[in-house]
């Protein structure tokens, strides 16, 4: 009796874990909602069926090859964009997904609204690339790359490209201006 009982108890908590639906606002290493780092081109009508998918494939000339696909809600809001990594191939996967909309969120909260305080306090930060216009927080625990504009840091750190910028020179309060998932 005490057997079948346990064993009811264990079928349950299988069943029902196995039916839970992925939430589609999650951003984690290989994922994000539906959209996995394997997922193809020709899969998108399905994951994102109540969505609009814009196609942009732009000739050679002038765009150096740019292919990206933008997701938009029912509402026209943008979601994502993202980059695949053959041009006009339906079976091509993604090499970046670029997250538009502040309710995609990661396990630790990280969102497009959030600050680098956030980002700091949340992951251990790989490495921070010092650009023209802004510099790039890297995050390999969930394959993340956080764009912050240069105008969001003190001055004297704003337009020397060759200074090495690190953590602790970034304010805590300074914005994500961009927030991309990089898949190999």
């Amino acid at each position: 009796m005490h057997k079948s009982i346990i064993c009811i108890a264990l079928l349950s908590i299988l069943l029902t874990s196995c039916g839970q639906d992925q939430d589609p606002f999650s951003i984690q290493k290989q994922n994000i909602g539906s959209l996995t780092d394997s997922t193809q081109i020709k899969d998108l009508k399905r994951i994102f069926e109540n969505d609009s998918i814009v196609n942009y494939i732009g000739s050679d000339e002038f765009t150096r090859g740019i292919n990206t696909i933008d997701i938009y809600d029912s509402k026209g809001s943008a979601l994502l964009s993202m980059s695949p990594n053959k041009r006009a191939d339906s079976t091509a996967i993604f090499s970046s997904v670029r997250i538009l909309d502040p309710r995609f969120k990661t396990e630790e909260g990280i969102s497009t609204a959030s600050t680098f305080k956030d980002i700091q306090d949340a992951y251990e930060i790989s490495k921070i690339d010092n650009l023209i216009n802004s510099i790039v927080v890297s995050v390999d625990d969930i394959n993340a790359a956080f764009t912050i504009d240069k105008q969001e840091l003190p001055s004297n750190l704003r337009f020397d490209r060759n200074l090495n910028i690190e953590a602790s020179q970034i304010p805590d309060n300074a914005k994500i201006k961009y927030f991309f998932i990089h898949w190999n």
